[in-house]
């Protein structure tokens, strides 16, 4: 029987029901797939009775990664490495749909890290994710409300994000003490143009730094008090980092780069 490793944030899904509802959010069929962290192959049995035209599993752990090459041969091909270790954009000549149950310990640093390195032609038709609820409900925060933040205004710049559903602990071996959510991410045809994605990472670790405050300090701190900034964004130094739009960071992030350039 395969242990679980802690340290690798290991849950593995064991919910038929949820498995089968995983691979029936977007048509897999004759289409590259990757699937991240396949841990003991559940959801890869499932990818694979959707006849899909590839499928790539990406699993660190090199235990689970020889029983998934003994169980599925050449169904399936293997890359025994760290997703962030991957440049994943040479994985795939083709657009690919990511499958992943991310370890929960890491699931952020991989969600920024692709967003991030997201170049104007998508490497992923689409992703479906699985996060613990707390990460998924940041991911998908509306403005003005108090999960709202960097992870929902960098998520949300290039893909358009929806909800699948709420996932139970009893869906998993082991079971984990937390929900988890499953996501769906496609691309977005518009979106505002920044020209190095590292600024948009830099304008919200400075608003938010201090969450609670007023939007004054953190503002000055970037914009020198440019009233003309102000006035073109229609911003109200006395609102808090919460109450600005997501357009509102992208439009700042833009003028930040004129500002620097």
């Amino acid at each position: 029987m395969i242990k679980a490793k802690k340290s690798l944030g290991q849950n593995f899904l064991v919910d038929r029901n949820i498995l089968e509802k995983i691979v029936k959010v977007t048509s897999i069929k004759n289409k590259n797939i990757i699937e991240i962290g396949p841990g003991t192959g559940n959801l890869t049995s499932f990818i694979l009775k959707n006849n899909p035209n590839k499928l790539i599993v990406i699993e660190k752990d090199n235990t689970l990664a020889k029983n998934l090459e003994s169980y599925f041969k050449n169904k399936i091909k293997i890359i025994n490495q760290d997703i962030l270790d991957l440049d994943e954009t040479v994985l795939s000549k083709d657009k690919v749909i990511v499958f992943g149950n991310l370890p929960y310990n890491i699931s952020t640093e991989i969600l920024s890290k692709w967003i991030v390195n997201l170049k104007e032609n998508f490497w992923f038709e689409s992703m479906v994710l699985m996060f613990q609820k707390e990460v998924a409900d940041r991911i998908i925060a509306e403005f003005n409300t108090s999960n709202y933040g960097r992870l929902s205004i960098i998520s949300n710049w290039k893909l358009n994000i929806k909800k699948i559903c709420d996932i139970k602990p009893g869906a998993f071996s082991p079971k984990p003490k937390i929900d988890s959510s499953l996501l769906f991410f496609y691309p977005k045809k518009n979106f505002i143009k920044i020209k190095d994605p590292k600024n948009l990472e830099k304008i919200t670790r400075i608003f938010f730094s201090q969450k609670r405050k007023m939007l004054k300090k953190p503002f000055n701190q970037i914009f020198n008090g440019d009233r003309k900034i102000l006035d073109k964004l229609k911003i109200d130094l006395n609102l808090r980092p919460q109450n600005l739009s997501l357009d509102t960071y992208y439009k700042l992030t833009c003028e930040y780069e004129n500002l620097i350039s």
